[in-house]
C-alpha cells in the first residue's frame, strides 16, 4: 500500500516538474531539453551561472535560428536573437509586452519590490509618469555643483593610486556613485570615498550579493509561485535597513520637503499631491477607452522607490564607468585621444567642470558608449506577453499570456554579424553616435521603448 502512493506521489511530482515541457515542441521552436523542475535553469539555481551568462550561451548555440525556446523552472520563455522581432515587442507592440514579469508571484509582491523597474501594469505607469520629471535634463542641471563636488573627492582619491601597479576601479567607482547618489538622492553625506566601510557601501554590497538563502528561496518561488509566494527573495535586513534610512531622511524633514530638491523632496512632493490618478493600461471601459485609476503614494511604495534610486543608482553607473576606466587603461591610443578632448573642452570652460562642458566631450561620451556595448549594465531584457494571445507575424507563432520573451542584450551587442572585431574596444565605431545602432536595435544599453531605463541621462553624466 505504502508503495503504490509513494509511486503515485513520484509520478504526481513529476507531471508537475514537467507539464510544461512540450509547449515549444509543440510550435516548432528549437529548444536545449529541460530537466524536471529546474527547466534549462539549473546552472542559475546552483549558483553556477548568471541569468545573463545563460542567455549568452542559448544565443550563441542556435545562430541560425531567430527564436529559441527555453524553460525558466517549469515556465517556458523565448529567447529572442533577431533585433526586429526585439523592436515588435519592445516598441511596436509594446501594448502586448507592457509587463517585464519579474515577480515569480503576480499579486504576492515583496514591499521593495514595488518600485518602477520591478512593477506591472497600472502600478508601473501611474509611478513612471509620476517619477520622469525627476530625471528631466533640468534637473539633472541642478543636481550637476553636486557631481562636480564628489568628483573632486574622487580625484583627490585617485591621485593617491597612480602609483599603484593595479587598483580596483570597480569599487572605487561604486564608491563615488555611492556617494553622488547619497547626496542627490538622500541628502545625506555617505562617505563612502573616505570610508570604503561605511554602512551605505556595505548596504550597496549587500543589495547585489547572492548568498545560497537568496538563490535558494528564487528557486523555490520561480518553482513553486503559490507555495512559497509569502517568501521573500531579498535578504530582510535590506528591507530593514533600507526602511531605516529612508524614515530617518524623511523624519529629519519632519515629512515635509525641504527645499534640496532632491529624490526625497520629489517623493514628498507627490505625496502632498494626493493620489496619483491616471488611465489604465491593463482594463478598459465598455467603450473600450482606459478606465482611469488611482494609486495612494504610501510609505512603503516611496521606500521601494527608494530602494530602486539608491541600488540600481550606484550599480548601474558605477559598473559603466569602471568599464570604461578599464578599457581605456588598456587601450592607451583612444586613452590620449580622450584626455586631449577633455584638456581641449576644459581650457575652453576656464578649466571649470560644467554641464555644458561634459556634454561637449563627444569622443568620451563614444568611448562609454563603447564600454557599454561590450559590458551593458543590464544584460537581457525580459517582457512579458500581456495579451490572450499574440502571433509574431515574422514567425506566424502565438504565445499565450504570461509567456516571458529575453532580449539577451550582451549576446546581441557581441555579434559580429552586427558590430566588426566586436571583442575589440574600439570608441570610433560610435564616431557618429549610437542612434543608426539604436534604431536597428543592435545596441540597447539602456532598453528601448516606454519602459527604458528612466535614469539613462545621469547615468552618462556621471
Amino acid at each position: 500500500m505504502y508503495v503504490i502512493i509513494v509511486a503515485i506521489i513520484l509520478i504526481l511530482l513529476h507531471y508537475y516538474g514537467t507539464r510544461r515541457y512540450y509547449y515549444w515542441e509543440k510550435r516548432g521552436i528549437k529548444h536545449d531539453k529541460p530537466l524536471p523542475f529546474v527547466g534549462n535553469n539549473l546552472k542559475q539555481f546552483m549558483q553556477k551561472a548568471s541569468m545573463a551568462m545563460t542567455a549568452n550561451e542559448v544565443y550563441r548555440k542556435y545562430p541560425e535560428e531567430r527564436v529559441v525556446g527555453f524553460y525558466r523552472a517549469t515556465q517556458p520563455e523565448l529567447v529572442i536573437r533577431d533585433p526586429v522581432i526585439a523592436k515588435r515587442i519592445l516598441v511596436t507592440d509594446f501594448h502586448h509586452f507592457y509587463a517585464r514579469g519579474l515577480n515569480p508571484h503576480k499579486t504576492v509582491i515583496e514591499p521593495l519590490l514595488k518600485n518602477v523597474f520591478f512593477a506591472d501594469g497600472d502600478l508601473w505607469r501611474l509611478i513612471r509618469q509620476r517619477f520622469t520629471p525627476a530625471f528631466s535634463t533640468g534637473k539633472i542641471k541642478a543636481m550637476f555643483p553636486l557631481i562636480t563636488k564628489r568628483a573632486a573627492k574622487l580625484q583627490t582619491l585617485a591621485d593617491g593610486i597612480t602609483e599603484k601597479e593595479f587598483y580596483d576601479a570597480r569599487e572605487l567607482m561604486a564608491r563615488y556613485t555611492t556617494d553622488f547618489i547619497g547626496e542627490c538622492g538622500f541628502g545625506i553625506n555617505m562617505d563612502s570615498l573616505s570610508d570604503e566601510n561605511s554602512q551605505f557601501r556595505k548596504l550597496g554590497k549587500r543589495i547585489f550579493v547572492r548568498t545560497f538563502r537568496d538563490t535558494f528561496i528564487s528557486a523555490l518561488k520561480w518553482i513553486f509561485p503559490e507555495v512559497f509566494k509569502n517568501f521573500t527573495m531579498l535578504s530582510p535586513e535590506i528591507d530593514v535597513n533600507m526602511t531605516r534610512l529612508f524614515q530617518g531622511v524623511v523624519e529629519e524633514r519632519n515629512h515635509k520637503p525641504s527645499g534640496r530638491n532632491d529624490f526625497i523632496d520629489l517623493m514628498l512632493e507627490l505625496k502632498e499631491k494626493g493620489k496619483m490618478i491616471g488611465e489604465s493600461i491593463e482594463t478598459k471601459n465598455l467603450n473600450s477607452t482606459p478606465r482611469i485609476v488611482e494609486l495612494e503614494l504610501t510609505d512603503s511604495l516611496m521606500i521601494a522607490q527608494a530602494f530602486l534610486f539608491f541600488g540600481a543608482g550606484f550599480e548601474t553607473s558605477s559598473t559603466a564607468s569602471s568599464f570604461t576606466l578599464h578599457q581605456l587603461a588598456f587601450n592607451p591610443d583612444y586613452q590620449k585621444k580622450v584626455q586631449e578632448e577633455i584638456d581641449r573642452v576644459l581650457a575652453k570652460y576656464n578649466n571649470e567642470i560644467t554641464y555644458d562642458a561634459v556634454k561637449e566631450m563627444s569622443y568620451l561620451e563614444n568611448a562609454f558608449y563603447e564600454a557599454m556595448r561590450l559590458y551593458p549594465s543590464v544584460a537581457y531584457l525580459i517582457r512579458e506577453c500581456t495579451s490572450t494571445n499574440y502571433t509574431f507575424p515574422e514567425l506566424n507563432l502565438n504565445i499565450e499570456k504570461g509567456i516571458k520573451t529575453i532580449i539577451p542584450i550582451a549576446a546581441i551587442h557581441n555579434d559580429e554579424k552586427y558590430f566588426k572585431n566586436p571583442e575589440q574596444f574600439d570608441p570610433e565605431r560610435f564616431i557618429d553616435g549610437p542612434k543608426e545602432c539604436i534604431r536597428n536595435f543592435i545596441f540597447l544599453p539602456f532598453g528601448e521603448g516606454p519602459r527604458a531605463c528612466v535614469g539613462m541621462s545621469i547615468i552618462i553624466v556621471l
